[in-house]
């Protein structure tokens, strides 16, 4: 781990900063670390109390929940920029999920308590925590209705589609991890998953390994009926 100076960065690089007077983005940052990380490492477990405010600098981080008889899925990944669920931090409450990076990745962190006082004392700290808070729920509450709301076979479809949407290419789709990591996030068990890519082949698609061709966008979405209430994708 290295200090901010010694990285030669500066409080503007990171949104959180950006609108901070001087002598809190001092305060903040006097005891701030860079944490540089590899694949897998473990952030936090669900159930510690935060000892900071983690701030993705560059990379993802998966979080996971974990059942008492040990099942793990994931339910969100969180990427750079956002805060790393600081609904623990701002409440000093313990973690409900387990943080594990998928990828070499940076972290700022920020003493939590220091983080608490500035949240407290900083009304455009305030508004970027609510901005962040409120994407979190909004992400959360689409991830339920994808699961109240939709057979199996729709989620994965939808997704694909969300996925070439965000990835910038229409007739075509990267998973971003694996096969089984998806299933978990979308709630399915991971044959389910390998059953509704194969139906889904009737719909416009073919799947070749972590790539899927989408051979027919307009098939595909009356197959799945994607909406921008859950998907967050222009559905035309």
């Amino acid at each position: 781990m290295d200090t901010l100076a010694e990285r030669n960065m500066t409080p503007e690089d990171l949104p959180l900063f950006r609108d901070l007077s001087a002598s809190s983005r001092a305060e903040l940052l006097k005891n701030a670390i860079v944490h540089g990380v590899g694949l897998g490492t473990v952030l936090f477990e669900q159930g510690d109390i935060p000892n900071f405010q983690l701030v993705v600098m560059s990379g993802s981080a998966q979080l996971f929940g974990k059942s008492a008889s040990g099942r793990e899925v994931l339910i969100e990944v969180v990427r750079a920029p956002d805060l790393v669920i600081p609904a623990a931090v701002v409440t000093s409450t313990p973690y409900l999920m387990q943080a594990r990076v998928p990828e070499p990745s940076r972290f700022l962190l920020i003493h939590a308590t220091a983080f608490r006082a500035a949240v407290a004392a900083e009304p455009a700290l305030a508004h970027v925590v609510i901005g962040s808070l409120a994407l979190q729920f909004r992400r959360m509450v689409r991830q339920i209705k994808s699961l109240k709301l939709r057979s199996s076979t729709q989620r994965v479809g939808c997704y694909i589609l969300a996925l070439a949407h965000q990835q910038g290419t229409p007739g075509r789709a990267v998973f971003p991890y694996e096969k089984n990591l998806i299933a978990s996030e979308l709630g399915i068990a991971r044959e389910s998953f390998s059953r509704a890519l194969a139906m889904l082949e009737n719909a416009g698609i073919s799947v070749d390994g972590q790539e899927i061709t989408i051979h027919d966008r307009a098939l595909l979405t009356a197959e799945c009926s994607p909406d921008p209430l859950i998907d967050d994708i222009d559905v035309r």
